[in-house]
């Protein structure tokens, strides 16, 4: 069999969105439902990835009592990838914050929000991508003892993700509306989110550079530093700024301003 090591992604997906239409819009069960099909995928993708290990030879030799602990590998795992999966966990933490502020401003706002949240995981899967295989390509080299080559690859992968960066920018500045109305129909809402993304373009241009050191950094075992700069960026930054500027704090004239408009072609 050749090697396709991204077919069992690719079945993954498959199955995943086939069983959330088979059981979420077919039978109606729910979150319950997109659960079950998620887990049902990847089951179905280890099964097949190892079927396909073996059936063909490996490059390296593998036996059963390869399987066991090492402490001291395991250390260097966990020393690399604790402040990883902290990052992760507290800035997710920093969203939620947010999105209670967010809250307090009432539906419209809040529901602004949740959809202009939509519209952003779409754009920020180029930069998550770039991110990872910077980690990945950066982590290889560096392994390799080819450290030029991982500094190259940061180069090329800044300028072709700013690329990326600023088709994104545009069309969240000047069509986020027709983006958020992707997912809904209420004029007032879409409007909402429109302001939300307007502010977000900015960053579809920061993230180009900033996702991309961030795979870089890790991938040189930098993670530590990854980490600190993600907190600081959270809780030093972005928490700050939207309680100061939560609707409480915003004098009584700027209000009127900051308050959405629906777009003219739905109005």
């Amino acid at each position: 069999m050749p090697e396709r090591p991204l077919l069992t992604v690719v079945i993954a997906c498959l199955i995943n969105i086939a069983g959330d239409l088979l059981l979420v819009a077919g039978f109606h069960m729910g979150a319950a439902g997109a659960a079950t099909a998620t887990v049902l995928a990847q089951a179905v993708s280890v099964i097949i990835s190892m079927a396909m290990i073996c059936r063909r030879t490996l490059p390296f030799a593998f036996q059963r009592g390869d399987i066991h602990f090492d402490r001291q590998l395991i250390g260097k795992e966990l020393k690399l990838g604790i402040p990883v999966g902290l990052q992760e966990f507290l800035v997710g933490a920093s969203f939620l914050v947010i999105q209670t502020v967010v809250n307090s401003f009432g539906v419209t706002a809040s529901a602004g929000v949740g959809v202009a949240e939509k519209v952003c995981v779409f754009i920020m899967l180029v930069p998550s991508a770039y991110m990872q295989s910077m980690s990945a390509f950066v982590a290889q080299n560096m392994g390799a003892g080819n450290p030029k080559r991982a500094d190259r690859a940061l180069l090329c992968g800044v300028s072709t993700a700013f690329c990326v960066g600023l088709i994104m920018c545009v069309l969240t500045f000047f069509h986020g509306d027709l983006m958020a109305a992707l997912f809904s129909s209420d004029a007032v809402v879409i409007a909402a989110a429109h302001s939300y993304l307007k502010a977000y373009a900015i960053d579809c241009l920061l993230t180009s550079f900033l996702f991309c050191f961030i795979g870089y950094f890790n991938g040189r075992e930098k993670t530590l530093f990854v980490m600190l700069q993600g907190l600081i960026g959270a809780f030093g930054v972005r928490i700050p700024i939207v309680w100061l500027v939560s609707a409480s704090r915003v004098p009584h004239c700027f209000r009127s301003a900051l308050a959405p408009r629906p777009p003219a072609w739905c109005r």
